[in-house]
């Protein structure tokens, strides 16, 4: 399966020979490939380098439920607390009673977690905002780092495996692009047209299954923790194809971004504040003295401690209130011996930019983190069309509701890799159509890439100051008209000239921001990550944000229904 001519092919046939196809090089993926590559051939897409994955960027860990002062009811309730309200419980507790399996597969994958021989499995565990114990396990300060190297490496010593580095996926394959498509509902999905970056070829792949392993959508704001890749690529070719796509308004800005010019997308994890990091402004005197005031526990009991959403908004109000360009981080009093052993990627990186945290606070900013929404799935990552599956920060599953739980994020994509792979494998094969071959007869190369440029600035600096941390109605309103128009243009750009990798981001962006803030405005009220000023309170019942595009099925959860 490693040849292009085996890979573009529009012949109909049975599905029992074709590959499963997974858009996505990062924990998601990896783990869904292990788990099918036994079975089933298995194609994996990375649009970039393999190492360019949000996976890599996870600094804190993987909860996992496994100490004796631990349960599953509390990690339960630890996650419906972060989620504020909406978190789908059947969800929640499926993901944490599969914890425990989950971080000993890491473990026989050669994952080099932190030791601690009287810990559970010679573990030792962290503790991180708004868990109530110490639950999770971790590779120093670079957890997610360790975990996408050891799953890497499996994956390319595989035989039945076959990855393909600066491959794009562009759309899925659907009912909607064969010749009868008007005469009949879109329901299946028979692969997936992939740009070749470095040719700039477009190859139509069959598929016996494709797998949207993508990740989230943060490079759409202008300042992210998030790679390259953020680009929401699955969401938006999910939303295509008419899936359906929840609670998008649930962005989550993580609290402790590095504030340094020369550094603007690196993660202070939550861990330095789990092991007694403190908050504090940078404040002057009367006489000029700059002296360092903490202020977390005049916003919430649970000081630092507080889940991200509390801490992040706390942070953005005390910045806007003193006219701030960030607020320190303190970690000065845990010493340096700590802090270069349990923190050492951070340790060293401040030390390159001139920042001794062992001497001086950090200075920090929120930053777009995390997309709690998704494309709608269920636990065994099945979309509403057949054949297409969704795993990780890709989805919507239920688990994340209003704002995510430090490090649930790794644990759901191993949890749910697992359970998808065994759905494909036990879903019946069937004979796929006559797949068309990508068209471009009617296009041609483009007159001038400035145009994408310029579109891509504007998008994520409107995406950022209408659609941030703090949001009204009037910014939701300014941010909608701009992105219509956006998207006007880049539609016309896509349907006139030849895709290449920028066009195609800068197309899923903008639909996902269009995704966003159609969520955001349905919402009339505040809750977890999306707080209006216009709805300061809570609703007294809510529900998951759901959109509907061209969807023919619906699950039976009450949501919130947007057309």
């Amino acid at each position: 399966m490693s040849s292009e001519s085996s890979l573009s092919s529009s012949a109909g046939g049975a599905a029992a020979g074709l590959p499963v196809v997974i858009v996505g090089a990062g924990l998601a993926g990896l783990a869904v490939a292990l788990h099918l590559a036994p079975t089933v051939p298995v194609i994996m897409l990375a649009k970039r380098k393999v190492e360019e994955s949000a996976t890599t960027r996870a600094q804190g860990g993987i909860v996992g439920v496994l100490g004796a002062d631990d349960s599953i009811e509390s990690h339960v309730h630890d996650t419906q607390e972060a989620g504020a309200g909406i978190v789908d419980e059947d969800t929640a507790r499926f993901i944490a009673e599969n914890s425990a399996e989950a971080i000993e597969w890491l473990v026989q994958q050669g994952v080099p977690f932190t030791h601690d021989p009287s810990g559970p499995l010679g573990l030792h565990l962290t503790r991180e905002g708004g868990h109530a114990v110490r639950r999770i396990a971790h590779a120093a300060d670079a957890t997610g780092k360790a975990i996408h190297e050891a799953l890497l490496e499996a994956v390319r010593h595989h035989p039945n495996i076959t990855l393909h580095e600066r491959w794009m996926a562009i759309d899925v394959i659907t009912d909607k692009h064969l010749g009868d498509a008007g005469q009949h509902p879109i329901k299946n999905c028979y692969g997936v047209y992939v740009l070749n970056i470095d040719e700039g070829k477009v190859l139509t792949i069959p598929a016996r299954a494709v797998v949207l392993a993508s990740g989230g959508v943060g490079k759409v704001y202008r300042y992210t923790t998030n790679p390259e890749t953020s680009t929401g690529d699955g969401i938006a070719m999910a939303w295509r194809a008419g899936c359906r796509i929840g609670n998008m308004e649930f962005i989550q800005f993580h609290p402790t971004c590095l504030y340094h010019p020369l550094e603007r997308n690196f993660l202070i994890t939550e861990a330095l504040r789990g092991e007694g990091g403190l908050l504090k402004l940078p404040l002057k005197d009367a006489d000029g003295n700059v002296h360092a005031e903490r202020f977390m526990p005049a916003h919430d009991p649970r000081a630092e401690l507080a889940p991200r959403d509390i801490v992040a908004r706390a942070i953005d109000f005390e910045i806007k209130k003193h006219g701030l360009d960030h607020v320190l981080l303190d970690a000065t009093h845990l010493g340096e011996a700590f802090l270069k052993e349990h923190f050492p990627t951070i340790y060293q990186r401040c030390m390159e930019l001139g920042i001794d945290i062992a001497k001086d606070p950090i200075p920090v900013v929120p930053a777009a983190h995390y997309t709690c929404g998704g494309v709608v799935t269920d636990l065994n990552g099945q979309s509403d069309l057949h054949g297409l599956y969704a795993v990780g920060e890709t989805t919507y599953t239920g688990l994340h509701g209003a704002n995510r739980l430090a490090s649930n994020s790794l644990l759901e994509c191993v949890v749910l890799g697992k359970s998808c792979a065994e759905m494909i494998m036990q879903k019946a094969v069937v004979n796929l159509p006559k797949l068309p071959e990508w068209d471009e007869s009617q296009v041609e190369d483009a007159d001038e890439q400035v145009v994408i440029a310029h579109n891509w600035d504007e998008l994520r600096l409107v995406m950022w100051n209408y659609v941030g941390i703090m949001r009204t109605t009037r910014r939701l309103e300014r941010a909608q008209h701009r992105i219509n128009m956006l998207k006007a243009e880049i539609d016309d750009y896509y349907a006139n000239f030849k895709v290449n990798r920028d066009l195609l981001e800068l197309r899923n962006l903008v639909d996902c921001a269009d995704l966003i803030v159609r969520s955001a405005m349905s919402r009339h009220e505040s809750r977890g990550l999306h707080y209006v000023r216009d709805y300061p309170d809570l609703l007294p019942a809510s529900f998951p944000t759901i959109l509907f595009k061209n969807v023919n099925k619906r699950s039976g959860k009450k949501t919130r229904k947007l057309r």
